[in-house]
């Protein structure tokens, strides 16, 4: 019996320490929180950027750590787009990856480049920062 109260006792200790909310003042910092991408790209140069995203846009995001849970394509009130869902450790990481892959000397390259030799890769860029509710059936999106 004193073994099993022990032993319920670590279970309720573990469940406190690890299952505990986090205050609500500072959620964000400690919780994963994912980013929705929208592009609207021009119809003429679709092919060319996402051949520039997949070709460079992606292996340069991994060098700062960007998670890309998925990408898809959309055709929505006569506009392409190009969106994808980023799954980040908290917004600091977010904000501080983003600064790095913008400033990335090869990218800015790439983009001065592409941009010169075939125009404008897009027409609008819609940002979405998504922070889970408590009720959310889904904790996170990667395995």
């Amino acid at each position: 019996m004193k073994h099993l109260i022990t032993l319920l006792l670590f279970i309720i200790s573990v469940h406190i320490a690890f299952g505990q909310k986090v205050s609500e003042g500072n959620t964000s910092a400690l919780q994963p929180v994912h980013q929705l991408r929208i592009y609207e790209v021009p119809k003429e140069n679709k092919q060319v950027f996402l051949d520039r995203f997949r070709d460079h846009a992606l292996r340069i995001m991994k060098k700062y750590d960007f998670t890309i849970v998925t990408i898809w394509e959309s055709e929505f009130a006569d506009k392409t787009e190009f969106v994808y869902l980023l799954e980040w450790k908290d917004e600091a990481t977010m904000k501080t990856a983003w600064e790095g892959f913008m400033a990335d000397k090869e990218w800015k390259e790439i983009k001065a480049r592409t941009a010169k030799q075939y125009g404008n890769f897009v027409n609008e860029i819609e940002d979405r920062t998504l922070r889970l509710t408590d009720f959310s059936t889904e904790k996170k999106l990667l395995k």
